[in-house]
């Protein structure tokens, strides 16, 4: 999976990703975040999270290779075992508690930050074995 977006987005995703965490605290501390308007903030956090990883996940890295790609790659499939498992587990533990009203809507969130976690430590790992190889 080639890279579609420049290098400096890759920080700037992390820097989005903080604040889409952070921002929803800092406005209900000024009283900003009310019942009316709560389901808007909680939308609007998850489409930044959203924007953020795909940021992230779709950046040129320095040193750009056919490895990185193979990283890439292997990160997504891992993601994708490791969502549905999470997702499978959730859906699980909701049945066994009999709640009839749950229902998942961050799915894609959820594969979109199981791939950064996979991508980042494929990453770690290439260079940890790199660097013993060596």
């Amino acid at each position: 999976m080639k890279a579609l977006l420049p290098i400096f987005c890759r920080p700037m995703g992390y820097i989005i990703l903080l604040l889409a965490v952070f921002l929803p605290f800092i406005l209900a501390m000024f009283g900003k975040v009310t019942d009316h308007n709560l389901l808007f903030y909680k939308e609007c956090s998850k489409l930044l999270m959203m924007a953020g990883a795909l940021m992230i996940l779709l950046a040129l890295t320095k040193n750009e290779n056919l490895e990185t790609e193979k990283i890439r790659i292997k990160a997504m499939r891992n993601a994708v075992f490791l969502t549905l498992i999470f997702i499978f587990g959730g859906m699980l533990y909701h049945i066994a508690q009999k709640d009839i009203t749950y229902v998942d809507s961050t799915s894609f969130l959820i594969f979109l930050i199981m791939n950064i976690l996979t991508l980042e430590y494929g990453f770690k790992k290439a260079t940890m074995d790199k660097m013993f190889k060596k």
